[in-house]
């Protein structure tokens, strides 16, 4: 993909280089996400799976989806705790993968293999092609990657950022998204205002599912819960930070999640919203630690280091744990969720309508 020569908003530009990025690269040779630090991530997630499955009355079947799955690594530690501790759950499962990259659903098809017995997944390009019915939706660093658009707050009102080549232009704002962030936040002049309209979609989607039937839906990324403002743009390459406007395609593109915008736009939908809560509460909270110390007994010593090493990595408040926060959603009757103790569901209400966007 070469940069362009003529302005291009900024989300449009984002679209296109993530797709060209994910066709031509390996991701995973630039970060690593928790499912490929430690088994412990999947497996957490899975017990969740079954206890949230329990919660909504144990219908069978089930659609248990994951969204930007990756090379597959969480589905499949969570199918394989399912299958030795939840069987019930594990045989009620009809997996669905949203991914888009052909290369990407190959790598999910071989992780998902050793189940190939009792599992068929099913690939769909979005969350609203999933299926009618019962459904638990994992999605663990989804949001990031959706593209974004930036405004800048004007005396006048809002510019709009482009591109063009490698460097930002602005102009006065001629399609502003209506409701969300922009309508209700009072950002200081000059300062930068983030949206990302397809998770607001997404999530108001989420909203009107869950608010007729059973499921929860779980968002796990890194961002922010309140009325922030800022630029999160990012880029990597080779690994290493990057100008994210640079040789578009070749780096990922991601931004941090606004989860105070994502939850209304949920409630929006007529679903209740659960945190967010840093992602260190609540693996704590589903027994991550218990379960590294499992892992780790009468392990060399070696092995036990690294398995207390990727705990500490996932869980501690200056690393993963707190830079990483964690979301969820469920129909409004729903009054205890694992993972959540302590911290009441948001109802949906008339003031979210607005904010939904």
């Amino acid at each position: 993909m070469t940069a362009p020569a003529t302005p291009v908003r900024l989300d449009r530009f984002m679209a296109r280089a993530n797709a060209a990025y994910y066709s031509g690269c390996d991701p995973f040779a630039d970060f690593i996400t928790a499912p490929e630090i430690s088994q412990m991530f999947g497996e957490l997630l899975g017990a969740w799976v079954a206890v949230t499955w329990q919660g909504m009355g144990a219908p069978a079947p089930f659609v248990l989806a994951e969204a930007g799955p990756g090379r597959g690594t969480l589905m499949a530690d969570a199918l394989r705790l399912l299958a030795r501790v939840a069987p019930a759950c594990y045989a009620a499962a009809r997996v669905h993968m949203v991914e888009t990259s052909p290369r990407l659903r190959d790598a999910q098809a071989t992780a998902l293999a050793p189940h190939a017995d009792a599992v068929t997944p099913v690939w769909c390009d979005a969350v609203a092609d999933l299926p009618p019915g019962p459904m638990i939706l994992l999605a663990n660093e989804f949001l990031d990657a959706l593209p974004i658009r930036q405004f800048v707050r004007t005396a006048q009102g809002w510019d709009e950022r482009s591109v063009v080549g490698e460097v930002f232009v602005t102009a006065p704002a001629t399609d502003l998204p209506v409701g969300g962030p922009l309508a209700t936040r009072d950002v200081p002049e000059g300062e930068v205002l983030e949206t990302c309209e397809g998770a607001l979609v997404i999530a108001r989607q989420l909203g009107r599912r869950l608010a007729q039937g059973q499921g929860a839906a779980l968002f796990i990324d890194y961002g922010y819960d309140g009325p922030g403002w800022g630029d999160t743009l990012q880029a990597l390459r080779d690994g290493r930070p990057a100008w994210p406007l640079a040789r578009p395609g070749m780096a990922d593109l991601t931004a941090h999640v606004d989860f105070a915008a994502l939850g209304a736009a949920a409630r929006a939908g007529g679903c209740a919203t659960w945190g967010s809560v840093t992602q260190g509460a609540f693996l704590s909270a589903l027994g991550l630690f218990p379960r590294a110390a499992q892992l780790a007994r009468n392990q060399s010593p070696e092995v036990a280091r690294q398995v207390s090493e990727a705990a500490q990595r996932l869980a501690a408040p200056d690393r993963m744990g707190g830079l990483f926060r964690v979301m969820a959603m469920t129909p409004p009757g729903m009054t205890e969720l694992a993972g959540f103790e302590g911290c009441a569901p948001i109802a949906p209400s008339p003031a979210d309508m607005g904010k939904g966007g």
